[in-house]
Parts: C-alpha cells; structure tokens; sequence
C-alpha cells in the first residue's frame, strides 16, 4: 500500500519542480527576490530568520535593483529562471501588470508589509535645512515656470535658505523612491506654484507629469545608484549636500545624519505612520502564486513577514513603519487564501 503513495509523491514533487521549470532553465531550492533597495533590508531580515527557523534550507537570494528594474525582471516569466518575489517601494502600475500578463505571469499576490517615507537627509556637519515641496520643485524640476532651471544655491530657490551650491543624491529613475519623489514631493510643489498645474493635472495628466515632475541634468541632482548605504557615505564626505532615501536608513544612520524637515514636518515614525509627513508611501511585496507550490519554503516566507511587521517586531526595530491595523490583518488575509490582486484597481 505504501508504494503507490510514495510514487504519488514522487509524481507531486516532480510537477512542482516543473512548474519552476517553465522558463526551462532547470529546478530550483532556493528563494528569489529582486527590487526596491528601501524594502531590501526588511526581506533580508526575513530571509535569515527562516534559514534561522530551518537550517537545512538554502538561504533566500536577495537582490537590490530598484523596483522598476525589478519589476521587469519579475514580470519577465514564470519558472525557476525567473524571481519569486519583487520587493517594492510603491505599488505595481497597470502597465507593469500587462508586461507581466504578456509572459504568462497573471496570478500574483500583492501584499502590503508596511510603511515608508522617502527621507531627506543632511551631515550633521552640515547646514540645518527645512524645505518645502515648492522648494524642492523649484530646486530638482527641468523647468519649473516653462524654463530651465538654472538655480545654482539654495538661496536662489529661496531667500531664506543658505547660498550653498543645490547638490542632491537621489536614486536613479529606475528606483520606486525616485518615483516617490516625484509624485509626493514634486507633483505637490509644482502644484503650488504653478498656476496652470491643477488644471493641466485634470486636463493631460501625462503632461502634468512632464512639466512637474522631470528631474533636472545639470549636476544639481546626482543620481547615486540603488545603494542607499552609498548615499549616507557621500553626505559624510560632502557635508553641504542633503541626500534622498528610505526612511529607514535615515532611521539607522541617526549618529551621522539629520532628518529635514519637509513643510514643517520632520521624518519620523510617528509622522509617516499618522500621514502627516508629505513622503509617506506603503511598501509591498509581490508574488508569483505559481512559485509557491514550486519552490520550497515560499508560503513559510510569506507567514514570517506576517509575523515580524507589527509594531514591536523585527522589521520595525530596523526602520520599517508597521502599517495600521486593519491593512495588517488585510494582508495577512491574502497571505493565508493565497488572494490574487485584481489587475484593474492598479494605478496607471
């Protein structure tokens, strides 16, 4: 009797490694992540405490490219050649679902691990700064008021700022907080200042996108890749520059950096978590419901995010914002019914 179980078995395990094996590229025993360098510290985290919780598993993989770049890694197919999981600093855009429904990858979880907000930070050897996000349109847009931008010191942005040089790192384009800036902070500023902007917004919002959000090129804001690590090390050497990033590694890095204020309101966990500071942004994690019968310990993955994101946990102590009740319990209800996202309340 016991034979046919075990051939039965034997049978299930092999239709799981080939539906890994989609992509053709051989069976795989490992986790895969790619994406956002601001959610990469958190899947880390997770990572070494389920090789902690089992140590015969093989130690997830987890790669910070941005979760643009991530997202088309991700989407790019199903099967061992392909990551499991795509971390992200801001939400899937439909157009990004379509790439991935073109190469068969349509059933997927979206789930919410908590919050962020996109810091910027100076030296402590540096000049005290609060901007707003007038300021800052003023200072990174292409062409604020229809022209280029030629402002040199913060002080020809605003009088009341210092005459010091506008030198930013930032992430590259590729980067969800590079989106971030440019739809919590941008936008926003250019919507103040500019008297045509709310009506273009309604009118052609993919020129009010162009004119707001377009990032200038002539070396005020220097794109500093996808380590955020990278960016804290640079402000050290450069005192006058602010420097842009997830809230957490400002968190981290609080012996050697300062938060600055943004419309008065400065980043802390208090701030983005009751959404008064203007960066706040949720942060997810998306999964491809076809790897979790394939690829061995993914569900448990999954459940161990669940049990580490709530306020006194691990991810917290690390500089994540644990999000509120009512989006945990959400989340964890999508985790255990395995619920798929609905494509058509993605944002474009």
């Amino acid at each position: 009797m016991r034979l046919p179980c075990l051939f039965a078995a034997m049978f299930a395990l092999a239709a799981c490694h080939d539906q890994a094996n989609g992509g053709g590229a051989g069976v795989r025993d490992q986790i895969t992540a790619v994406g956002s360098s601001t959610v990469y510290p958190f899947t880390t985290i997770i990572a070494e405490r389920f090789v902690a919780a089992d140590p015969e598993a093989k130690a997830p993989v987890i790669e910070s490219t941005g979760t643009g770049a991530g997202m088309k890694l991700f989407c790019a197919g199903i099967g061992a050649g392909h990551p499991d999981i795509e971390n992200a600093s801001r939400r899937m855009k439909a157009s990004e679902y379509r790439d991935c429904a073109s190469h068969g990858v349509k059933a997927l979880l979206e789930v919410q691990i908590g919050i962020d907000g996109i810091a910027f930070a100076v030296s402590k050897r540096g000049p005290r700064m609060a901007l707003t996000t007038a300021d800052i349109y003023r200072a990174l847009a292409a062409r604020p008021g229809g022209q280029p931008n030629n402002a040199r010191t913060w002080r020809d942005v605003n009088p009341a700022l210092p005459a010091i040089p506008i030198q930013v790192y930032g992430p590259p384009a590729t980067s969800g907080t590079r989106d971030a800036l440019a739809e919590l902070i941008m936008a926003h500023g250019c919507d103040a200042v500019e008297p045509e902007a709310a009506e273009l917004a309604k009118r052609d919002p993919e020129a009010h996108h162009l004119m707001c959000t377009r990032v200038r090129e002539n070396g005020a804001y220097i794109d500093a890749g996808e380590n955020d690590n990278l960016i804290v090390q640079k402000l050290q050497s450069n005192p006058n520059a602010i420097g842009i990033f997830g809230y957490s590694y400002l968190e981290e890095n609080r012996h050697i950096v300062d938060g600055v204020a943004i419309n008065g309101v400065a980043p802390s966990y208090q701030a983005i978590a009751e959404d008064r500071y203007p960066g706040s942004r949720p942060l997810y994690v998306y999964v491809k419901k076809a790897h979790l019968d394939a690829i061995p310990g993914l569900r448990q993955f999954l459940i161990l995010y669940a049990d580490n994101w709530g306020q006194k946990g691990p991810l917290v102590r690390r500089g994540l914002i644990a999000s509120p009740p009512a989006i945990q319990a959400r989340s964890r209800a999508i985790i255990a019914g395995e619920v798929t996202l609905d494509p058509a309340a993605l944002p474009s």
